[in-house]
């Protein structure tokens, strides 16, 4: 649970996105992950932080295990998107295409009516946010979107374009980017007071 919230804060997926990850976008080498149908049904690149590089080495190992062990008991693979199960059908057994964060255990695909292994129900990622911000005292709401903002917020603080991050968050328009830019100004009208400065 606590990789995928790094992976939020890490690199500014939605989490419908994160808990979505297959192994084949993971780039290890390239410090890259692909985010596969986005919001608005579009692929973009975001950075894979060299802090959780690791551990995601590890979940992905992990994952791999657990593929093997369904192949064992003929579980059949994880679900495909549009066409590509008729197109390629050996793809949902592929290591490639499975998931990183994998469901606990095995569910009833409703498409199909088979069963087989999803991703991590992003409702459990929440409820451990939840309980985090509780047990820590904060007031404020903290949901896993928040990790998103605070993603951009940072990387803005940091001096990155503004161009970069709307590529990165994956929005179709700048202006929905410059809601974060507000975050950057301080004090009134954006002016420092002397005060501060002595």
């Amino acid at each position: 649970m606590g990789l995928v919230v790094r992976l939020l804060y890490g690199s500014g997926p939605r989490i419908m996105e994160a808990v979505r990850l297959r192994i084949k976008d993971v780039d290890f080498s390239r410090r890259q992950i692909v985010v596969r149908d986005g919001k608005g049904a579009k692929d973009r690149q975001v950075p894979l932080p060299d802090t959780i590089a690791a551990p995601l080495r590890a979940q992905v190992e992990q994952a791999l295990e657990i593929h093997a062990q369904d192949r064992a008991k003929g579980v059949v693979g994880v679900w495909l998107p549009y066409a590509l199960a008729r197109k390629y059908p050996n793809a949902a057994v592929e290591s490639g295409w499975q998931y990183v964060f994998c469901a606990s255990g095995i569910g009833l695909d409703r498409r199909e009516g088979v069963q087989r292994r999803h991703h991590m129900d992003p409702d459990r990622v929440q409820r451990a946010v939840k309980r985090a911000t509780q047990a820590a005292g904060i007031m404020k709401p903290v949901t896993c979107h928040t990790f998103r903002h605070s993603f951009a917020t940072h990387l803005l603080e940091s001096g990155a374009d503004i161009r970069t991050v709307q590529e990165i968050l994956g929005h179709a328009d700048v202006s929905t980017t410059q809601i974060y830019t507000h975050v950057l100004n301080r004090g009134a009208a954006g002016m420092r007071s002397p005060l501060d400065n002595a």
